[in-house]
């Protein structure tokens, strides 16, 4: 796994997995082992096959019991008057004979919920006798075919399968960094702190963190106590102190951590961590803390980073815009105008195109 790959996966693992149900993580993890069994596959290929009777996977069977958006903060909310058939229909339509109407895709997919659009992918099925998913891949290409068949996907088994993606093989400069790892002994320094990487995503992916709301003063005391005797007050960095607090502890006991750490150590958690930490490792606690002090500031910074200067990170846009839409897409656009004095609007529309620049101005949803 390349060091970029691990820091996209923290990020990924820091925020998704904090704020989904015990019982989503699972069955998300479970995805995971399944695609990690299966092998590699092109991205027209990396979704949930149908059940021959339903058309549809038990795991998107067990996503549809409610029609109503995940959050209440997003720009993508459940549509009135809903008829999964009469989409269903339209999206044949938008499909059959020469070229493909791309406006009646994105009017569709973009104004539906992820619960709306499986019912969408289930009255394809029946009424069609095809896959959804498998005709869109086929019509559509680029950028905006990814952002389509992510929207299609329910939410765990669209984690899942960005985790997965992270974890993937990166061809030659993969072989190179292992190739160059292990010719010489000294560099194995690097597969070491990739582990160090590693065992933080794994003690979140694992589930343990407290869901509740307590703080125990007393223990947040100690906690940043001994964050900064592991830290600050110490030659080197003891991280598995930092991993066993940051990993475990509720939202709001961590934040009152965090305001004990600054009285005793003068600094910001971030400052320290950016003092005592390098690389993936300090990208990753980074990531957490930043995402327990604000969800939507976190993936403001994230989406102005992929399009600030030449060129667009589009696998992190576009992972960002299709997960966050109806969650709290409505916060984040606040906070990007608050951070950087733009709409976020305005930078999706000045870096992107076409009919990938339509569907993702439809999830931003206007000014």
């Amino acid at each position: 796994m390349l060091i970029n790959d691990i820091c996209i996966m923290g990020s990924l693992v820091g925020t998704i997995f904090r704020e989904r149900s015990i019982e989503w993580k699972s069955r998300a993890l479970e995805y995971i082992q399944s695609k990690r069994q299966e092998g590699p596959k092109l991205l027209q290929t990396e979704k949930l096959r149908s059940q021959k009777a339903s058309g549809t996977s038990s795991l998107e069977l067990h996503s549809i019991p409610t029609m109503a958006a995940i959050g209440n903060r997003g720009t993508v909310t459940e549509a009135s008057g809903f008829n999964p058939d009469d989409d269903a229909q339209k999206l044949r339509e938008a499909m059959k004979g020469a070229g493909t109407d791309e406006a009646a895709i994105i009017k569709i997919v973009t104004h539906r919920t992820i619960a709306q659009r499986q019912r969408i992918k289930l009255a394809y099925k029946q009424t069609v006798g095809k896959d959804l998913a498998d005709d869109l891949s086929s019509e559509l290409s680029g950028h905006f075919q990814s952002v389509v068949l992510g929207l299609l996907m329910p939410a765990p088994v669209y984690d899942a399968y960005e985790l997965r993606t992270a974890m993937k093989g990166a061809g030659t400069e993969e072989a190179c960094l292992q190739e160059r790892i292990w010719e010489d002994p000294g560099r194995r320094r690097l597969w070491g702190h990739i582990w160090d990487v590693s065992t933080v995503l794994v003690s979140l992916l694992t589930a343990g963190r407290d869901e509740s709301d307590k703080v125990d003063e007393a223990q947040a005391v100690k906690d940043a106590k001994e964050i900064f005797e592991a830290g600050e007050a110490r030659w080197g960095t003891d991280e598995v102190k930092f991993l066993t607090v940051l990993c475990v502890r509720n939202r709001n006991h961590l934040l009152r951590v965090f305001e004990e750490y600054k009285k005793i150590s003068g600094r910001e958690i971030e400052d320290s961590i950016k003092r005592e930490m390098s690389g993936s490792l300090e990208d990753v606690f980074l990531a957490i803390v930043k995402c327990l002090r604000s969800k939507p500031a976190f993936f403001a910074e994230r989406l102005y980073k992929s399009m600030k200067g030449l060129g667009t990170t589009d696998t992190v846009l576009i992972r960002i815009m299709v997960s966050r839409a109806e969650i709290d897409m409505l916060d984040i656009k606040e906070h990007f105008l608050k951070m950087y004095g733009k709409t976020l609007h305005s930078f999706i529309k000045g870096d992107t195109s076409g009919d990938y620049r339509k569907i993702l101005l439809e999830l931003c949803g206007g000014e």
